[in-house]
């Protein structure tokens, strides 16, 4: 089946922010999924340790490898120790330097003492994966690479670190790398990125700042709003009276379900306001996800939120 692929899908670089505990994770292998059955060969990033994909896959822990899920869809996940230790390989040539720096204790304390280091070594991983001339050995090249990045507040400090590097180096080698991951980071061309939220009024206000931020104080583009978990409408208008007598049934059966029919109207009629808000509150297309009625996200679950993102 071909549903046409979303214009942020099209793009090289996507990374998929928003509040803790609104599914980003959920939606960025959905999307994942989704672009790789419109034939986009994907790589789908956690930086988080969080190994959701190995999950809803029933793989092995992914781990810092390039590990195929389906047919072209991979994913990695990047610790910031590996993505040190791959990025000093790639730059010294000669064996015996690379072994005697990893086993230095200046280096390690070094490392561990940099604010933001980690950060940009694995945004430097994730900049190596969407290029064409990779310098990986055996390094796959991927059409599209989906960040599923840190949540909110860390998210924006993540993004905001080549620039920050590239300010405190003024001049060398980290200064013009840190610049080209800006670069990369902000080019609406090349990169883009999705804000989840839910329909409640707490992760709708963070949503409308984090829009802000992204925009305003790093300068990238905000190509959707997502709005998961939204419960189907399944009554009209004009049934509330009926669910209201239905309620207040003196038949135990009915009551029940009518209350269950009535709290369900109520909450939707509650996403609904937060939907609207949300609406006035970004500037950003908003697209939408329905909740999933099951204990966990399984496969068949992000496949079907795959085939509905618009």
């Amino acid at each position: 089946m071909n549903w046409g692929i979303p214009d942020f899908l099209q793009k090289k670089l996507l990374f998929v922010t928003g509040k803790g505990g609104v599914g980003k994770s959920t939606v960025a292998i959905a999307l994942g999924i989704r672009a790789a059955l419109e034939g986009r060969r994907t790589i789908v990033c956690e930086v988080a340790s969080s190994e959701n994909a190995s999950r809803i896959f029933h793989q092995a822990a992914v781990g810092f490898k390039e590990v195929e899920l389906a047919n072209d869809l991979w994913a990695i996940s990047i610790d910031p120790e590996d993505a040190m230790k791959e990025y000093v390989l790639l730059q010294l040539k000669v064996r015996a330097m690379r072994d005697l720096l990893f086993r230095s204790r200046v280096f390690t304390y070094f490392a561990a003492a940099t604010p933001g280091l980690n950060e940009l070594v694995t945004i430097g991983k994730i900049w190596e994966l969407a290029q064409l001339d990779r310098k990986v050995k055996h390094g796959r090249k991927y059409d599209l690479v989906i960040v599923d990045a840190p949540a909110t507040g860390h998210g924006i400090s993540f993004l905001q670190t080549p620039r920050t590097f590239a300010r405190i180096a003024r001049v060398g080698p980290v200064h013009s790398q840190a610049e080209q991951l800006e670069a990369m980071v902000t080019d609406p061309a090349q990169t883009g990125s999705i804000v989840v939220s839910l329909p409640e009024e707490m992760p709708v206000n963070e949503t409308a700042r984090l829009e802000h931020e992204l925009v305003d104080d790093i300068g990238m583009t905000v190509d959707r709003v997502i709005m998961n978990a939204l419960y189907p409408d399944r009554f009209p208008a004009d049934a509330t009276r009926a669910i209201d007598r239905l309620a207040a049934s003196d038949d135990p059966e009915v009551r029940a379900g009518g209350r269950a029919a009535l709290s369900q109207a109520r909450r939707v009629a509650a996403q609904t306001e937060q939907f609207e808000r949300l609406k006035k509150m970004v500037s950003a297309p908003i697209s939408t996800l329905p909740f999933v009625f099951r204990p966990e996200i399984d496969l068949h679950a992000a496949r079907q939120l795959a085939e509905v993102v618009e």
